[in-house]
């Protein structure tokens, strides 16, 4: 009989918070079954391995980073979605690196994957934010690609202690974003503050 109150969200969600914990990498069936109470085999009624339960936790993160992104940028255009995306992006990351990580390193299995929905998500997400940059139709992709990998990078290199010099990373991170907001305008020709679309 499985534990009461114990499903597969509640393991999910175990999961997740313990791979933000261990790491990605540290994070094992019996681990999350000592960390739930429960013998290993009790988890195989909630998932069914190891694949499974990480494929699980990179939909979670995925669909957490789409909603942080929608709410964070809902109602703006231009620079402050730049900036508001940007800052969300960051936040989660560093807050979530284990399950982040889940949500990069699980291949999703086909269009109806919930894990190809969620990262759908994200992404138009960030195609919202770049609208506000009239950007031409052919650059779209790469400015996407882009912003994606540059904010992605930032956080990443950030959550694992990457920035090892005395300079201010908050300081760092908000050059970061003005320079992809120059570099964005500068291809659009438009986009500013709030109010551009």
């Amino acid at each position: 009989m499985p534990r009461a109150g114990l499903d597969t969200a509640a393991v999910t969600a175990a999961a997740a918070a313990l791979a933000d914990e261990v790491g990605l990498g540290g994070l094992s069936m019996g681990l999350l079954a000592e960390r739930l109470g429960v013998r290993t085999p009790s988890l195989y009624k909630h998932v069914a391995n190891q694949a499974d339960l990480l494929h699980r936790v990179a939909v979670l993160a995925a669909v957490e980073l789409g909603d942080a992104l929608r709410d964070a940028t809902q109602g703006r255009a231009g620079t402050d979605a730049l900036e508001a995306a940007a800052r969300a992006m960051r936040a989660y990351v560093t807050q979530h690196p284990g399950r982040y990580a889940a949500g990069n390193a699980v291949p999703p299995t086909g269009p109806e994957d919930p894990l190809t929905v969620a990262a759908d998500r994200v992404l138009r997400s960030f195609s919202a934010v770049l609208r506000g940059y009239a950007l031409p139709r052919e650059q779209e992709t790469h400015a996407l690609r882009t912003v994606r990998s540059t904010l992605h990078g930032f956080a990443v290199l950030e959550a694992e202690g990457g920035f090892r010099f005395a300079t201010d990373v908050d300081a760092s991170f908000a050059w970061l974003v003005r320079l992809l907001d120059e570099g964005l305008r500068a291809s659009g020709g438009t986009a500013g503050r709030a109010g551009s679309s």
